[in-house]
């Protein structure tokens, strides 16, 4: 009889388990498109071409800026808020810092690593404004509020790079070694300061990130996306040249503006093209 009512409760309690544990399992997500997209999130960078002192005949580094409000640019900028399995180039960024797959550094020669913490105590300013005295309307007090950093203020991002001839293959190549986003810096007046540097990142560690996330292609929508690090090494993007390398470590801006600033620029990519053309005899 024992036996009989001990058989009886155990099966009364495998088949509660079996119950329980069939209630819990959730049905999939629905698919939000017609095939799984995971080419991107499986891939790894490319790596670089081994490269000795030796057989680098010429060097030239370049400080160029690139304005994300350029159509080409645009998809580093878009879309403001993450959607569709995208997401702008400044949003993984901060993302990275912040969970601490990315380091951030001071400067651009990437000695001081700075925490997710000192970035936003940089950029969140505190600010005065006019408050309404709500027990009297008529008095105006001054008050002090955080200004919130968002990453879509960020519309500029300077890139610092060295530009190699390379004997051994006979190949003129740049390679990226940094990226630091710029934001508009604005006077409590409402003037326009000029660009405020906000980090560097060591784009060689930033790679296998970058390799993962997709940016959206203007040309193929959906399809054949390529992913951030694809459009850096295939450098699809538009930019201006805003320092070169030179005795005095002086920007174009230093010495001229306007129109002016444009044309030395233009010079300064001219340079670049004429130097690996006269390379070659046809």
């Amino acid at each position: 009889m024992k036996k009989t009512l001990v058989l009886v409760f155990i099966t009364i309690f495998v088949m509660g388990v079996k119950f329980s544990s069939e209630a819990q399992v959730l049905e999939p997500s629905p698919r939000d498109g017609i095939y799984d997209r995971t080419t991107i999130t499986q891939m790894q960078p490319i790596p670089y071409v081994p490269l000795r002192e030796a057989d680098v005949i010429w060097s030239k580094r370049i400080w160029r800026t690139v304005d994300m409000r350029e159509k080409m640019n645009q998809p580093f900028y878009y879309p403001i808020n993450p959607q569709n399995g995208w997401q702008s180039f400044f949003n993984i960024i901060f993302d990275a810092i912040k969970e601490g797959s990315i380091t951030a550094y001071s400067a651009d020669q990437f000695l001081n690593p700075m925490t997710y913490k000192e970035i936003m105590d940089k950029l969140e300013k505190l600010v005065h404004i006019p408050v309404h005295d709500p027990d009297n309307p008529d008095i105006v007090k001054d008050s002090l509020v955080r200004e919130i950093f968002q990453y879509q203020d960020v519309k500029k991002f300077m890139i610092k790079e060295d530009w190699v001839f390379d004997k051994q293959r006979s190949q003129m190549e740049g390679r990226i070694l940094g990226i630091c986003p710029l934001r508009d810096l604005i006077g409590e007046k409402g003037e326009y300061q000029g660009l405020q540097p906000c980090f560097y990142i060591y784009f060689p560690e930033c790679r296998k990130i970058l390799a993962t996330k997709e940016q959206f292609n203007l040309h193929n929508g959906t399809a054949a996306r390529l992913s951030y690090d694809d459009v850096f090494m295939k450098r699809m993007f538009s930019s201006y040249i805003t320092k070169e390398e030179n005795v005095y470590d002086r920007t174009i801006n230093e010495y001229t503006l306007g129109a002016e600033a444009l044309l030395e620029a233009d010079k300064a990519k001219a340079r670049l093209f004429e130097f690996e053309q006269s390379l070659w005899e046809y």
